[in-house]
């Protein structure tokens, strides 16, 4: 056992486990509102059990992904050839829709001008973000205080930049429903024209302004479509991405709080590993861990264990094999000492237990997938808390 008091054991049966779907609800945690400056004041000193295993620093780095491509399309109307009255019905009709034609048009080049200030204002956002994260992150890698308040003010104003992209998708979002309802109108116009040609009571001329004329809708209902179909997938791509970075931000807030870096969300590297199309809800009750192998055991032997790393690092390389993982977390209580004694250190083990948990989910790991229970063991000279995989 190192002086961390954390002993990393990962089980050679782990390695040849099968990589299942991930069935956690996809619906990923949030930034709770919770400050990340937290209680301690004490430096926390690297654990030495970690890089007793081979987690070096240099390993840990929170991966920020790279921004979505956003759409670069203009989208700009090639304008209405003008045409003479003929005096007819249908020469009326061609004006009318002529005219439609015009306003619809104004309203493609009105949306398309909002479009590339909204995609102007995400791509800004996203730069201060990122660039504020990066700063984070470098701060972390080579060690800081827990809570830095100038971490805690960078975190702060990622956090806005990141509101700010929100918000912008928002209003695409608002855009997107503006630009249906120039769908239908440019299907209107059209199928209006085509229907025009029917009409008696024609000239020549009119029915050429018609040809011309429905050239000109076609064109523009073709760029409708377009101009939809792109604000649509710049809407989903952005949605996507904002979630996932609220995500790493709480996985961020956690390191800011303990003043080292951990890594990417765990409830990501799930999604990423695991396989398309499965979803279900896991609900993880306790299970008898007698005679199973640990995978983390701590010992909370001193008043401060930095133990978060190497808990990090060891139900990281389980996610990356099985997805689907499902945890029991036991705190074990030292039965020495009489009755009083007995229960005095079940209820401190509980308690080391539930900071565990915590620790867990800010990493990113959602809280239906670990399991919580206890017992008391007479080999155990301190309070524990063993983490099993299921």
């Amino acid at each position: 056992m190192t002086s961390s008091g954390v002993q990393f054991l990962l089980a050679a049966a782990v390695l040849l486990l099968p990589a299942c779907a991930f069935t956690e609800d996809t619906f990923l945690p949030t930034l709770t509102g919770e400050s990340p400056k937290g209680t301690n004041k004490q430096a926390v000193a690297a654990p030495q059990g970690a890089a007793a295993s081979g987690q070096v620093s240099g390993q840990s780095v929170i991966v920020v992904q790279t921004p979505p491509p956003l759409g670069n399309t203009n989208f700009q109307p090639t304008g209405v050839t003008p045409g003479q009255s003929t005096g007819t019905f249908v020469g009326q009709k061609v004006g009318e829709l002529r005219s439609e034609l015009k306003r619809l048009q104004g309203s493609v080049s009105q949306h398309n001008g909002q479009l590339q200030g909204l995609r102007g204002k995400i791509v800004a956002n996203s730069q201060r973000y990122h660039g504020t994260i990066a700063a984070v992150n470098a701060r972390l890698q080579v060690g800081t205080t827990p809570g830095n308040p100038i971490l805690v003010q960078q975190f702060n104003s990622a956090q806005g930049d990141l509101d700010r992209i929100a918000t912008d998708i928002t209003e695409m979002n608002t855009l997107a429903a503006r630009v249906s309802n120039n769908s239908t109108m440019s299907s209107f116009l059209l199928e209006s024209a085509k229907a025009s040609f029917a009409v008696s009571g024609a000239v020549d001329e009119d029915h050429r302004q018609l040809a011309i004329l429905e050239d000109e809708v076609s064109r523009t209902d073709v760029l409708v479509a377009r101009l939809l179909k792109e604000v649509s997938e710049d809407v989903r791509r952005q949605t996507n991405y904002v979630a996932t970075e609220r995500a790493n931000l709480n996985t961020v807030s956690a390191a800011i709080r303990t003043g080292e870096i951990f890594g990417g969300s765990l409830v990501h590297k799930a999604l990423a590993l695991a396989s398309a199309g499965q979803n279900g809800t896991l609900a993880a009750r306790p299970t008898d861990t007698t005679g199973k192998r640990p995978l983390v055991v701590i010992r909370f032997d001193r008043a401060k264990v930095p133990y978060q790393q190497a808990l990090y690092h060891a139900v990281s390389r389980v996610i990356e094999r099985r997805p689907d993982a499902v945890f029991d977390l036991v705190a074990v209580a030292s039965a020495s000492g009489g009755t009083a004694r007995v229960a005095l250190n079940a209820n401190k083990a509980r308690r080391h237990a539930e900071e565990v948990l915590r620790a867990l989910i800010e990493m990113g790991l959602p809280p239906a997938r670990v399991a919580v229970s206890a017992k008391t063991m007479a080999s155990a000279k301190t309070n524990e808390v063993h983490v099993y995989l299921r």
